[in-house]
């Protein structure tokens, strides 16, 4: 449970004392518990394990079926820019905390003048198979935000999917996204999509 604990907590960039507030005891009730000198209490456990998003067995060192996605991927996008289709490929990064992930961009993809912006979002796993949420322009000229929808492969490699959002233009665009450790296979999620249906739209609101 100590190292489960210690590692969890540094996961979420929490000190001692902040897991302490979160959870309503000491600090140095965390200290022990993570020393191996003590154990807690069930309500603590239970106080403990919601501070940190994990289930009182994932607590106590019971394996976890939850899929980890954290780290770099390489994602591509089908869209468009002044009426021509567009397929970009950018890195971006996951930091999963629970059931969630934080996501945001570490490159543009393509130049800013080409359409290229970076951007954040969130996503929730559902079942360690189907990724929902959001995203919106971290660029403070662009304008683009929306959602993302995305299956995710069973060993959690890749993921298939699609946005929908805004585009500069004030116009609700959609088209296909994939994500992969590599750029290679984010590229060529895309293409086995667009291979079944076209897949770009765009509707005037």
């Amino acid at each position: 449970m100590g190292e489960v604990l210690r590692q969890r907590r540094t996961e979420r960039g929490m000190s001692q004392a902040d897991l302490a507030t979160a959870a309503g005891i000491d600090k140095r009730q965390i200290r022990r518990y993570e020393a191996g000198e003590q154990q807690p209490l069930l309500s603590v456990a239970v106080a403990i394990a919601a501070a940190l998003d994990i289930s009182v067995g994932e607590l106590a060192g019971l394996p976890g079926h939850r899929v980890s996605l954290s780290g770099s991927w390489w994602a591509s996008w089908q869209t468009s820019k002044d009426g021509e289709e567009v397929v970009t490929l950018q890195e971006v990064l996951f930091r999963q905390e629970g059931e969630r992930i934080q996501v945001e961009t570490t490159t543009r993809g393509i130049p800013i003048e080409g359409g290229g912006y970076h951007w954040r979002g969130e996503l929730r796993i559902w079942d360690n198979e189907i990724l929902m949420g959001w995203y919106a322009a971290a660029d403070g000229s662009v304008r683009s935000k929306g959602t993302m929808y995305f299956v995710v492969h069973p060993h959690g490699q890749r993921m298939s999917g699609r946005w929908v959002g805004m585009s500069y233009d004030g116009k609700i665009v959609s088209g296909w996204g994939g994500m992969a450790r590599d750029a290679d296979s984010a590229a060529a999620i895309v293409q086995e999509l667009k291979g079944q249906d076209g897949g770009l739209d765009r509707a005037d609101v």
